[in-house]
């Protein structure tokens, strides 16, 4: 179960075959999922696996809706810590800027005498009459959470354990977040940010998924639910429940897993571009592995697929690395100050929706614009499930191209091309930018959205080889059918090599121990560091192979993205364990191999490039592997439609249609 801004995905297996479904999004996810469910007749009560991803922690920080009344325990002295943090400007030159209003207000934010230093040594105990009368006015203040966060407890969390004990002494019953726990880094600034959106996170998470699974239960589930990490991975709902702050992108990180499972030993280098109905998200998978970062810019805006740095909430922690972009089919049009037409950010989302849904939407969106220029069904949708119209969707484009002085056909065109030059930029980034040439790479197209304009992108960037899967549309769901169960550890490291070993070891102790209260076994293991060189600020995450290749490996890393390396010393910082075992077996998606060659259903006219060609509709159900053909042409499958632009040659293959130019 995939739950997106504007749709709902579902995808399920089991011994008679795939059933799928695409429902609009609800206000209360959870009823989504059962609405999802009941869509597709889902025998759950004989499910033996359950997998889930959701945008409640995402949408909860961008709209400050559900957010937990919470109180802040810092040191003496370190009472302003959200506000002052790295003392960026999210936009230099803006003299108006803002930065984002702290999750807890001054007025919840507690202090108390004590410190340990940097080594870990009690410079000052703990004041514990200062924590009681603490606890006693959080208790009083009926705050729902608290965030923990007390100097150095990265490596000594003792006095962060006190202050928890006291707290619950006093009475307090609600969820406790020790940075010790949620962030176990330095920098002190990120693990308190950390820590508060966790901390913030948790009652809406935990009332989410409790809600989710007594509903489930009541179905008939009897297994147990798992939830998409933002690093790929996944965790039993108990996790997420408070650790909300690994699931911030659970969505977008499942539709990169997919495209993993896909690649395996088909390609090498993979730039995956999943378009749906609010954004747009770009990443890339290198020889198996996709990019993973380790810091994150939460409910913060972005430029040009780029993150603004300061315009949100510092998050640490392993999230798959993706440029993301405002334009989805539900991003609306509109002419701005300046007389121009724009694209974005403002999504219709599920409801109205655009204008062609015909649910009161008003504004033109993207999809009416692809609508307009025949690139979409002008009657309908998944399958004849979803009516369109068409005079709808032209009024509204109309209405905005009266405005410009444009025809209906010129302003959807328009809109379109502003709408592929944003997602352009996105797949920019995670390429050029990465130092990579997308001329070598396969781009993987799906979200419901994707396969529309796959070919403009790729016409754009000088890719000659994309890849549609199997039900493109409800691609991110199978993410979730293929991911592993994923636990990552860290911890600091302040020795010398020589002990690297050793706190290795440790730290596999301590993971299978946490897979074993799981039930799980029969797992893997992966280790990596993360580097600098002495005096540097920041680190580099390696995958760590021993200490005699240590150095050499970062300093080719080192040249790699920034173009030099010295021989300067090599420090390690931080250490991290990943622990992973897959609870079942992997289900693949496969074309057709019915006997026959696919004909064209209709023809319908399709704008390229402001002149209108007649062309050849064919339907993907009826497609086997092994056909070919070459564009122009439109493939409409019930979750998404693929559009073969002129010059690209397409052929079925078992996993999917092969564009190639």
């Amino acid at each position: 179960m995939d739950v997106g801004g504007t749709f709902t995905d579902v995808i399920s297996f089991d011994s008679e075959g795939l059933l799928v479904s695409k429902i609009p999004t609800t206000t209360d996810q959870s009823k989504a999922v059962v609405e999802g469910l009941n869509s597709i007749g889902a025998r759950i009560e004989h499910a033996t696996y359950f997998s889930h991803a959701t945008t409640v922690a995402t949408n909860a920080l961008i709209t400050k809706v559900g957010l937990a009344r919470t109180a802040l325990i810092s040191n003496e002295g370190f009472r302003d810590i959200l506000e002052i943090g790295r003392q960026r400007r999210p936009e230099l030159y803006n003299l108006r800027t803002r930065r984002p209003v702290p999750l807890i207000e001054r007025r919840h934010r507690y202090t108390v005498p004590g410190r340990i230093g940097a080594d870990g040594r009690i410079m000052e105990p703990l004041n514990l009459g200062a924590c009681a009368l603490t606890a006693r006015e959080i208790v009083e203040g009926a705050h729902e959470s608290v965030a923990v966060c007390l100097l150095n407890s990265y490596v000594n969390p003792s006095h962060e354990t006190i202050v928890r004990r006291i707290l619950t002494a006093r009475g307090f019953r609600g969820s406790i977040s020790l940075s010790s726990e949620v962030d176990r880094e330095y920098r002190e600034y990120e693990r308190t940010s950390t820590t508060v959106v966790n901390a913030v996170l948790v009652p809406l998470m935990t009332g989410y998924l409790s809600r989710l699974k007594r509903k489930l239960a009541k179905m008939g589930l009897k297994s147990p639910i798992y939830i998409m990490n933002s690093d790929g991975g996944m965790s039993l709902e108990t996790y997420a429940s408070t650790r909300p702050v690994a699931v911030i992108e659970s969505g977008p990180a499942a539709g990169v897993l997919a495209s993993r499972e896909l690649a395996k030993g088909r390609f090498a280098k993979v730039i995956t571009f999943d378009m749906g109905g609010t954004t747009a998200k770009a990443g890339a998978i290198i020889n198996g592995e996709p990019e993973v970062v380790e810091e994150f810019e939460a409910a913060g805006r972005t430029h040009s697929g780029r993150s603004i740095v300061g315009s949100g909430y510092a998050v640490r922690g392993s999230f798959i690395d993706l440029a993301e972009v405002s334009a989805g089919g539900g991003t609306i049009a509109r002419i701005d100050d300046g007389g121009d037409l724009v694209v974005g950010p403002r999504s219709a989302g599920a409801v109205p929706g655009p204008a062609c849904y015909g649910m009161g939407g008003k504004d033109p969106t993207v999809t009416d614009a692809n609508v307009v220029l025949g690139r979409l069904n002008p009657n309908h949708l998944l399958g004849g499930k979803m009516p369109i119209k068409k005079d709808l969707a032209m009024d509204s484009v109309k209405k905005l191209g009266r405005r410009l002085g444009l025809t209906t056909s010129e302003t959807a065109q328009g809109m379109v091309s502003l709408a592929n030059n944003s997602m352009s930029k996105a797949i920019s980034i995670i390429s050029v930018e990465r130092g990579r040439d997308p001329r070598e790479f396969t781009m993987i197209a799906f979200g419901g959205s994707g396969p529309v304009h796959s070919c403009d992108l790729a016409d754009d960037l000088g890719i000659r080889e994309i890849v549609v899967p199997v039900h493109a549309g409800l691609f991110s769901a199978y993410g979730l059918l293929v991911a592993e169960l994923t636990r990552t550890f860290v911890r600091p490291f302040l020795g010398n090599l020589k002990t690297i070993e050793r706190s290795f070891q440790e730290m596999e102790l301590e993971a299978r121990a946490e897979m074993k209260v799981e039930g799980q076994k029969g797992y893997s293991t992966k280790r990596f560091v993360e580097a600098r060189y002495e005096g540097q600020s920041h680190e580099l995450l390696l995958p760590y192979t021993g200490t005699d290749s240590l150095a050499r490996s970062f300093r080719l890393r080192h040249r790699q993205l920034y173009g030099y390396a010295t021989r300067d010393p090599v420090h390690v910082v931080n250490l991290r364990f990943r622990i992973s075992v897959r609870p079942g077996a992997v289900p693949e998606l496969r074309s057709p191999s019915h006997t026959g060659r696919s004909k064209a259903s209709d023809t319908r006219q399709v704008w390229f490039n402001g002149v209108g060609r007649e062309v050849p509709i064919l339907q993907r159900v009826d497609m086997t592997v092994g056909d070919s053909g070459a564009g122009p042409t439109v493939v409409e499958d019930y979750d998404s439609t693929l559009i073969v632009n002129p010059k690209w040659k397409w052929v079925v293959e078992d996993y999917g249609i092969k564009l190639q130019k």
